[in-house]
């Protein structure tokens, strides 16, 4: 439960620069930066994130526990996936300026920058949006629960997962051999959405 606001406290903020106000930085290209109720304490229902993604990179599969979550594109293009737990399909989203796409509460999802300069705005219904994210999942669940569990050998599930590092929140890695761009294109999924022009409300 959020604690009221004294609006007349001289310690209330109304304004925040979230310019140096990083979560997390690969490189000058892709980085996140946070505004949140810790930021901006005037802040109570609402937070963002403030998302720069170059070609091939990706915001990590993760969910948010605790908030709500809508992407809206600033510039660029981007695919946003998210798996619906009543139906197990994934949905897949081709954004451009002006798009958003809806995430709700808890559901997991990822998002892939389609090409260069992408800029992402995440906007959140809780002031401290939580999250636990997928690297976190695979390098900290103990090795030997996981190879049990799906019948696994243990030795090959260590080897697998060596490379993860903990909250990577932006991969694959600076150092990754592999092709970072996945066969990511503009026809990679069917987006799920088609815009008109002509249409408004």
């Amino acid at each position: 439960m959020t604690n009221q606001i004294d609006y007349t406290s001289p310690s209330v903020q109304y304004f925040f620069n979230m310019n140096n106000s990083h979560l997390f930085v690969k490189d000058r290209q892709n980085l996140i930066n946070v505004a949140g109720q810790a930021q901006l304490n005037s802040l109570q229902h609402s937070s963002l994130l403030d998302i720069f993604l170059s070609r091939g990179n990706v915001v990590e599969p993760h969910y948010h526990q605790n908030a709500s979550e809508i992407v809206y594109c600033i510039s660029g293009q981007a695919e946003v996936s998210l798996l619906n737990p009543f139906t197990k399909e994934y949905l897949h989203f081709c954004i451009t300026p002006g798009q958003i796409v809806n995430i709700p509460q808890g559901w997991w999802h990822y998002i892939v920058a389609l090409e260069d300069h992408t800029h992402l705005l995440a906007v959140f219904d809780a002031a401290n949006p939580e999250v636990v994210l997928g690297s976190d999942i695979l390098a900290l669940t103990p090795a030997n629960v996981m190879a049990h569990t799906y019948c696994m050998n243990e030795e090959e599930w260590v080897n697998v997962t060596a490379p993860i590092k903990p909250s990577t929140y932006i991969g694959p890695y600076s150092d990754c051999k592999k092709d970072h761009y996945m066969g990511y294109n503009n026809q990679h999924h069917p987006s799920h959405y088609s815009y008109s022009p002509n249409s408004h409300y």
